[in-house]
Order: C-alpha cells, then structure tokens, then sequence
C-alpha cells in the first residue's frame, strides 16, 4: 500500500480520473507512512484521520457517480500552520494559538477544495514563520528526512519533510527569505515563490511584496498543478487585484538550447561555504551544456544586507508589535528578536531602506534584458543539527545576524522574483542539495517551462538526480 504514496502528484491524479487507483487507497498509503515516519521526523502536527478517510471516500463516489473532477481531486495535500483549516489545530507555531480551533478556511484553503483537494494535515512551521528552522514551544522541532537529527530549515519545513517522506502528496508554503526555497533543498523537494499577488496573500500587510505562498511538491509537475489551484484574483489583495495571471494548462518543458543563463555560487553578496560552492559549480558543469549559452554573472545587489534588514525589520513590526507588548513571555525569541530589531530603526533608516530596494530592483530587471534565467545554490550550508537555532558562522567567519546564511535567498527576494528551488542530488556530506532557478517578477509561466526542462535534464545524471531518503 506505502507505494501508491510514492506517485507524483499529476500522476496519481490521472490514475483518480482513470478510476485505476482511489482516493482512498492514496490516504491509507499516505497514513501509512506517516504512522511509520511522524514520530521521528515531526512533520505534521494536526491531523483528524477520520475526517480525512470521509474526505477520501466522498471523492471516491464523486469519481464513481461521473461528477466533474476538480484539479486535485482526491490528492492529499498538506498545509503549513500559517494558514487556517477549519476544525483543524492550527497554531501558527505559536502558543498564543496553541489551542486555535478554526471556525472559517483561509480563502487558500477553500480554493484547494474547490479543486477536490484532501485537507490532510497540518504541517510544522517556526512561530509566526520567523525562522529558518523549523522549531517552536508548541510542537517541538521538525527533523531532516535523510538524517532526523539534522534541520528540516524553515519556516516551511514541515511541508518539505513531509513531502520527502511521502506522508501527502502536495503541499502549501511560504516564502519571505527563503522559508519555501531553503527547506526544500535541505529535504531534497521542490518548491515554487511565485510573484507577488498571484497567491493572494492572507496577511495584515497588503501593500507587503516580499511574503508569498506557494506550492511545494516532489518535482515541478506536482508544483505547477497546485500552483494552477491556488491562483487566483483578489481584491483585497492589490497584486492580486491589479493583474490578471494566466497559466498554461500544460506544463511543456523549455527548449534549453534557446535559453540564456547566468550562474553564481554566491550572487556576489551571500556567504556560502566554500564545499557548497564547489558542490554547486561540478553541478552547474554537468548541466550547462543544455543551455544557449551560460555565463558565471549575477546582478548587483548593492547594500542588500542592510536593506534587507531595514525592511524586514519594518514588517516584523507592523505584524508582531502589539503581541511583543501584550504578550512577551508566550512569544519565542525569533518573533521578539526581529521586532525589536525593527523598532531600532528610525524613519531615515526606513526610508533608505526602500530607496535602496528600488536600486535593487532596477539592476535585477536591467540584469535579465541579457539573461533568461539566473541559476544559485538554495542554501548556503549543509542541512545542521536542529538543536542550532540558526548558523553562527561560515567559512570560520562569524555571522553578523542570524539571518545572514540566508542571503542567497533574500537578495533576490528583494528584487522581487519568482523562484524555483529544484532537488540537485546530494552535497559533499551526502546530504540534500538545492538550486534556485530566479527571474523577474511575471516570469512564473517561463521560469516554470524552464524548471521542468532542468529537471528533465538533471534526472539522466546521477549526481544531479532527485535524492530520496534511504528509508523511503
């Protein structure tokens, strides 16, 4: 039964549609492997497998009874703790909310069971999505699939661990720094940041570009059919509201020999340690061949650490100020720590901040006139003990800030993009490795094609294939 949980997403949806496999069968697989793995890795967090097995058969009589199928029908998909199921635990991470019963879906939610998605879970997030790993004082720290004791990353680590482990078959995530990108190259899963608005945003900010959701599965195909589900027009979301987005049905892969690509180990700004630059650089050798042509080049990303702080700090305070006030001792350190990061920031600051944002923003534009696609590494380190909060250094150097490693993430975060994180084989320790595949904002139908293209490529090498854990 454990196999069925194996499919790719798209796949099993056909063989739903085709009346060769059931919904049902999927969920008893999917329950099977999270019985067998969610005690080690801590992955998902709320579930009501009753109300899951109901779900499961109500599509299976929908499919028997000839009723018109919804993109998802049938597929269990997992949903991070930042987005509200009704009935289900959902907490945020946080123990403000630890006892958070919904009455009401997020609109997210309600559009995955438009498409006859199964709300399986619950998936384990930092409070408040405020770290890059996945660790709070309601549930505990989630594990890396290929090595328990290590981190999933965060904030979108549950989801990704999940995933890897075939406990469901989609799920959502969000990216800020690098909360979706970051946790699927440590668990060897793909990930898509689309641009702002297309996912309409479910927070307080509406005028914020940098928070995204987004969908997570084990390859592109998967990715792209729940992105196609959670797209959607918004009014009160002004990026939603003042774009129409518009997505093939079929995904059809690039042809690499008409694309122009520029790779960089570091983008000019990101610490990264120096295995993982040799790791990605022996990768990028393997697959640039494809390509029209490939060039080592990176836009410039100016003061991007600063301005990244500045404006981070601006939002942390606007969302978490008057929990910080009201609420102190429930709250854990990453939440306190960025608002009072952001109140020491003045309106000078501030306005520097997006000044300078504007730059970046500008040189990235400027820098894909010549270029197609930007390819990185997805992390800057190895996946590292869970027990860490954070990396304190790289190369021997000490970090700044503990969001410093993950600069590879947010400089083009604030150049607002839409990203691909793609599983790249196996790092110098034998552990998970990610590439991010960058371009412009509105480039989400393009970069797809070419995302599934690399994978396509990647997957006749075994040193660039998708890894999956030895126990799966």
């Amino acid at each position: 039964m454990s196999e069925i949980s194996n499919l790719p997403a798209y796949e099993a949806r056909k063989l739903i549609g085709q009346k060769q496999i059931s919904s049902t069968e999927i969920v008893k697989s999917c329950l099977e492997q999270y019985e067998k793995y969610n005690p080690d890795v801590n992955a998902i967090v709320a579930i009501d497998k009753k109300d899951v097995l109901k779900q499961a058969k109500n599509c299976d009589e929908e499919v028997l009874k000839g009723q018109p199928l919804g993109l998802l029908h049938g597929l269990p998909v997992g949903i991070k703790d930042l987005q509200m199921v009704k009935n289900l635990r959902s907490t945020y991470g946080s123990l403000l909310y630890k006892d958070h019963i919904p009455n009401n879906d997020d609109d997210i939610i309600k559009n995955l069971r438009e498409e006859g998605a199964i709300i399986f879970c619950k998936t384990n997030t930092p409070e408040f999505g405020a770290g890059a790993n996945t660790k709070n004082k309601v549930y505990g720290a989630t594990g890396n699939p290929f090595q328990f004791n290590l981190t999933s990353a965060g904030s979108s680590g549950g989801s990704a661990a999940a995933l890897s482990l075939n406990m469901i078959s989609l799920a959502t995530g969000t990216d800020y720094g690098g909360s979706l990108r970051t946790p699927a190259s440590f668990c060897g899963v793909t990930g898509f940041r689309p641009s702002p608005g297309m996912v309409p945003s479910t927070e307080g900010i509406k005028l914020n570009p940098f928070s995204v959701a987004g969908p997570m599965g084990r390859d592109v195909r998967d990715a792209y059919l729940l992105l196609q589900a959670i797209v959607n027009i918004d009014n009160s979301d002004i990026f939603s509201s003042l774009n129409s987005f518009s997505l093939p049905s079929e995904l059809i892969p690039s042809d690499l020999s008409s694309i122009k690509m520029a790779f960089s180990s570091d983008l000019g700004c990101a610490p990264v340690d120096n295995d993982i630059k040799k790791v990605f650089l022996k990768k990028i050798e393997v697959i640039k061949s494809y390509f029209h042509y490939a060039n080592n080049d990176h836009p410039d990303f100016l003061n991007i650490h600063d301005c990244f702080e500045v404006i981070r700090g601006f939002n942390y305070v606007t969302s978490h100020l008057e929990k910080v006030k009201k609420d102190k001792d429930l709250l854990g350190p990453n939440v306190i720590d960025n608002v009072e990061r952001g109140l020491k920031f003045s309106m000078e600051d501030i306005t520097w901040g997006h000044q300078e944002q504007t730059k970046i923003y500008n040189n990235f534009r400027k820098f894909f006139e010549n270029y197609d696609v930007l390819i990185c590494p997805a992390a800057s380190v190895s996946p590292f003990p869970h027990e860490n909060l954070y990396v304190e250094q790289i190369n021997k150097e000490k970090l700044p800030t503990y969001m410093r490693w993950l600069a590879l993430s947010y400089a083009p975060t604030m150049a607002i993009p839409c990203a691909w994180a793609l599983p790249c084989g196996l790092d110098h320790k034998e552990l998970p490795f990610g590439i991010q595949l960058v371009a412009p904002a509105g480039n989400d139908a393009k970069l797809s094609e070419i995302a599934l293209a690399i994978q396509h490529a990647m997957s006749n090498y075994e040193e660039t294939k998708r890894a999956i854990p030895d126990i799966v």
